[in-house]
């Protein structure tokens, strides 16, 4: 603990020397008290302060470590896009990795953002811009940064609902496609390919969300109250039902997918049923007509009406076998 204090003294030391300019482009600094109602940007570091890292590199995580003592391996995750969500505890602080909706890049739809829970800071690193810590940062809410469980319910719960948010979206989108089923088209496929590909990587956030609340709830890590328990319950409550209603969205998807698979093979069947019909009725004609091309004796070569018996006898066996393939429904 003495240690950790020290290293934060001394980074606050360092912060206000001439790299100061340096470390501002790549962070900001926020305090916030009970009488404020909202976080108030300064300048230096200061006891309960938030730190927030956007677009974060590697050398911001070093001066991360120098502030909280931390080793660099511990927190180079928080630069992984692909990172799981987990919580873990490395001498006095709390590293909580989450995943939140965001499409920062073609075929990312949910993005790392890590919260580093120190004795003095509360710090927030995204390797892109949050959204859901800048709206925090911009909107009046009644947190302290001190009270540190309590902040982390409500990011949690923001991040809840923008899940719920993002999956409704995706549902009303399969149910759009359901009423359409017969015009089914390839945009119509890569829509519902990527819907599909959204939801699998929610649900792949969600589990371990889950599990890291469940981890929270227990108390080992955190200190928690009565309230805090309750808070807790209802956000895993909240983040099950996502999880839920996520899982059934992707079955459904499944199940559209087999109903427009079964269609392109009816429709391709009946393509082929079409065109094989179309080739017997069209080859009547054409071997009437190659029979009279032969240099032979044949019926009708000497009658001057011949041409109009033949053609009558074609048109007749044509409508003939027209009438029984609509009969049994090949046309």
């Amino acid at each position: 603990m003495q240690m950790q204090i020290l290293s934060e003294l001394l980074f606050s030391v360092l912060a206000k020397t001439s790299c100061r300019v340096y470390w501002e482009d790549m962070l900001e600094i926020y305090t916030k008290t009970l009488k404020d109602h909202t976080f108030e940007k300064i300048e230096d570091f200061r006891n309960g302060c938030w730190v927030y890292i956007k677009e974060a590199k590697i050398d911001d995580l070093n001066l991360i470590s120098k502030m909280t003592g931390l080793e660099l391996v511990d927190i180079k995750d928080s630069l992984d896009r692909f990172e799981l969500p987990r919580i873990e505890r490395i001498g006095d602080n709390i590293i909580i990795f989450i995943r939140h909706p965001s499409e920062v890049e073609h075929g990312l739809y949910t993005n790392t953002l890590t919260l580093i829970l120190t004795h003095s800071y509360v710090i927030a690193i995204s390797p892109d811009r949050s959204e859901i810590i800048e709206h925090l940062l911009e909107t009046s809410t009644p947190l302290n940064v001190t009270h540190k469980i309590k902040l982390i319910v409500h990011i949690l719960t923001k991040v809840s609902l923008e899940y719920t948010s993002n999956i409704k979206r995706v549902r009303y989108a399969i149910l759009e496609q359901e009423k359409q089923k017969k015009s089914v088209d390839t945009d119509t496929i890569s829509i519902l390919t990527k819907n599909e590909e959204v939801l699998n990587q929610y649900l792949t956030s969600l589990i371990p969300m889950n599990n890291m609340l469940k981890t929270i709830a227990e108390g080992r890590l955190i200190s928690l109250h009565e309230k805090d328990h309750d808070s807790l319950q209802d956000l895993m409550i909240g983040f099950h039902q996502s999880q839920d209603v996520c899982a059934i969205n992707i079955k459904s998807i499944r199940s559209l997918r087999d109903s427009y698979q079964i269609i392109f093979t009816n429709n391709v069947n009946q393509t082929i049923k079409l065109l094989t019909a179309l080739t017997i009725i069209f080859h009547i004609p054409t071997i009437t007509a190659s029979l009279y091309g032969m240099n032979i004796s044949i019926p009708f070569q000497t009658s001057p009406v011949a041409f109009w018996i033949v053609m009558s006898i074609i048109l007749v066996v044509s409508f003939v076998t027209v009438l029984l393939f609509r009969r049994y429904r090949w046309l």
